[in-house]
């Protein structure tokens, strides 16, 4: 497999705990195709997605600590 460019940097001096990732557009697509992001499967599993967010079935979370606390019901 070929290295991939990446460039990875603090998005702001004020958010330490935030980065900002950049990408080469065809380099992502390539990465893409790797992961198998065009797999059917998965743009099926897209649209499902799309679809509980659409319906109200979906919750923010803050943090992974605030999911473990979660009642998922």
């Amino acid at each position: 497999m070929a290295s991939l460019p990446v460039t990875v940097r603090p998005a702001s001096r004020a958010r330490r705990r935030t980065l900002r990732i950049e990408v080469d557009a065809e380099k992502f697509e390539r990465l893409a195709a790797d992961f198998g992001l065009f797999n059917p499967e998965f743009l099926a599993s897209l649209e499902r997605a799309e679809a509980d967010v659409r319906a109200g079935r979906v919750r923010k979370i803050t943090s992974l600590r605030t999911l473990r606390r979660a009642r998922w019901r």
